[in-house]
Parts: C-alpha cells; sequence; structure tokens
C-alpha cells in the first residue's frame, strides 16, 4: 500500500510481476440461470402429475357422480349385479380402523419419542432410533402375512375372547371372535404408523432450545415436569405428527386388506369384518365389468386422494412452523 495524493489516503499496489484485474460486475451466471430454471421445472412437473392424477379420476368417476350424486356417500348398498353403488361402508370401515389404530399407537408413540430425546443415553438412544424407523421400512406385505399368520389366529383364541369377557358389556367388543375384522387391522395400522409418529415427535421435541429445559430446572422444576413444559410447548408438532400418521393409515391397502374381513358392512363391534376405501379398490377394480362399476370404485379413489393430500398437507404446515419457530428462536 502506498499513499495516494489524489485523495490523501493510500492505494493497494499488486506486487511486482502481477498484473491488477478488476472485479467483474454483478450479473446474472448462465449457471444460476440454467439451475434455478431447471428445478423450477422439476417442481412444476411435481405438482402437475399431482393436478393430472385429479383430473385423470375425476374424468373416470363422472359417470358415478352424474348418476349417484352426494347420495353415493350416504348409501350402504353395493351391488354389482343391479349397478347400484354407495360408498358409506367403506367410509366406515377405513374410519373406524384409523381411529382405532391411531388411539393405540399414539400414547406408545409419545412414551417413545420421550424416552428417546429427554431420557435415554445417547449410546442407547441412537440404535434404538434406527430400529424404530426401521419399522417404517417393512413393506406392508409382510405387515400382512404377519398379520394373517401371526395376528390373526392369536385374536382370534385369546385376543379377543378376552376382550369379550372382560368388556363384553360393550357394543365394540360384542360379537364372534373370527380373528378377522376391524379391530385386526387396526392393531396392524397402529404398528405401520408407530414409527411415523415416533420419528417426528422425537424430531420435534429435539428442535426445541435446551434453554427451556435449563430455565425449568434451575428454578427447581422435576425431570418429569421439564418433560411436560416441553410436550407443551411441541403440542402443534405432535399434532402434525398425528396427522401425518392418520393420513399413513387411511391411505394403507394390502396390510389391512389381508386382515379386516373385506365384508361391506357397517356394525358396531370391533370384531366383525368390514371393507376399507382402499381394499375394496384392491380388491374388486380388475373384476369391475360395467364402465358404472369402475367409475363407482374411481370415485372412492378420488375421495381417498382427496382425504389422505389434504391430511398430509396440513400435517406438513403444523410440523414445519414448529420447527421455524423454534430455528428462529
Amino acid at each position: 500500500m502506498i499513499p495516494d495524493p489524489s485523495t490523501g489516503g493510500t492505494q493497494i499496489v499488486p506486487p511486482v510481476g502481477v498484473s491488477y484485474r478488476a472485479p467483474r460486475k454483478k450479473g446474472r451466471n448462465i449457471g444460476d440461470v440454467l439451475f434455478k430454471n431447471s428445478t423450477l421445472l422439476f417442481a412444476g412437473i411435481v405438482f402437475s402429475l399431482v393436478f393430472l392424477m385429479t383430473w385423470e379420476m375425476y374424468s373416470g368417476s363422472r359417470l358415478s357422480i352424474e348418476k349417484f350424486g352426494w347420495n353415493f356417500l350416504a348409501s350402504s348398498t353395493w351391488d354389482p349385479v343391479q349397478d347400484q353403488y354407495g360408498s358409506l361402508p367403506f367410509i366406515f370401515g377405513t374410519v373406524v380402523t384409523s381411529l382405532v389404530g391411531l388411539a393405540i399407537a399414539l400414547p406408545l408413540s409419545l412414551g417413545v419419542a420421550i424416552f428417546l430425546s429427554e431420557i435415554a443415553p445417547r449410546w442407547l438412544a441412537q440404535p434404538f432410533s434406527f430400529l424404530v424407523e426401521l419399522l417404517a421400512a417393512i413393506p406392508s406385505i409382510v405387515y400382512g402375512m404377519w398379520g394373517v399368520f401371526v395376528l390373526v389366529p392369536w385374536m382370534r383364541l385369546h385376543g379377543q375372547p378376552f376382550l369379550s369377557k372382560t368388556l363384553g358389556f360393550l357394543p365394540l367388543f360384542k360379537g364372534v371372535p373370527y380373528g378377522f375384522g376391524m379391530l385386526t387391522a387396526s392393531v396392524i395400522l397402529a404398528i405401520m404408523i408407530l414409527p411415523i409418529i415416533t420419528a417426528i415427535t422425537r424430531d420435534v421435541l429435539q428442535s426445541i432450545p435446551n434453554l427451556q429445559r435449563e430455565a425449568a430446572l434451575a428454578i427447581g422444576a422435576t425431570k418429569w415436569e421439564t418433560t411436560k413444559i416441553i410436550l407443551a410447548n411441541a403440542r402443534s408438532g405432535i399434532v402434525g405428527a398425528t396427522l401425518l400418521g392418520l393420513g399413513r393409515a387411511i391411505g394403507e391397502t394390502m396390510a389391512v386388506t389381508m386382515v379386516i374381513g373385506n365384508r361391506p358392512e357397517i356394525s358396531a363391534s370391533l370384531f366383525n369384518p368390514a371393507y376399507s376405501m382402499a381394499s375394496v379398490i384392491a380388491n374388486e377394480f380388475t373384476e369391475a365389468t360395467s364402465d358404472l362399476y369402475i367409475s363407482s370404485l374411481i370415485e372412492i379413489a378420488l375421495l381417498l386422494f382427496g382425504v389422505t393430500i389434504l391430511l398430509n398437507i396440513l400435517a406438513r404446515l403444523i410440523v414445519w412452523s414448529v420447527s421455524k419457530k423454534f430455528r428462529t428462536a
């Protein structure tokens, strides 16, 4: 650096033998432009696929929509011989099995997530978390086979008779212990959605700043009281995880098809067979002969698609908002 008489300051002089190159003016780089547009194209393709799927299902179900209208949702008749179709038994079976499965899985998932994030030492939490998440990678057909050969016989010989003996005064636990039925399907769904709710809840709990834990302990709170404070702050994220698990349960097909019994009936007893929306599509679509039959099945698929998309969008927004809030904090 040497003095600069014109400004009264100094100027930088490059070393001998090194030429000075003025900085390039800031402009649009062709690589950045290509990268931005290509990623925008990929995102557009994903949204286009969702739109095309919705349009195709709507077009395929238009015949059923025009013939049955809103009565399709309220009718219990499913008679391919007379070409009379109603989706109420399938909606009932889907809702009941999903909610009962969620009721079974939610407390277990919360307990496991709290243990992994708040109680377990690191050497135990990491391998245990891996084992829990491994459950989500098991194909649904494997769960279905396990349900047919293990869970169904156990429910028929032990589980359902025990519930009938102890809680038989409730309509939910009356009836013949078939083994197959809504309760068995609910247990399968609970096992399948447990790793989803557990993993997301654990991540939400871990995203809460440690300052909150330290502050609670500093004022004399016990470990349990500190955990309650953390859960209160993470309740929105837990709700999002629950909705994601519910969305998975509603859309599950093969495992439920193999153990639910596949009978289009509405019954108060969880022991009785039922039918879900995904199951009727998987079982009867290849056997559908008339155009109205096919259109009715596609309308069920459209209903299932819409409910699943809405639940997943809502759950993702909740989880994202909670994670963003604590990252900002």
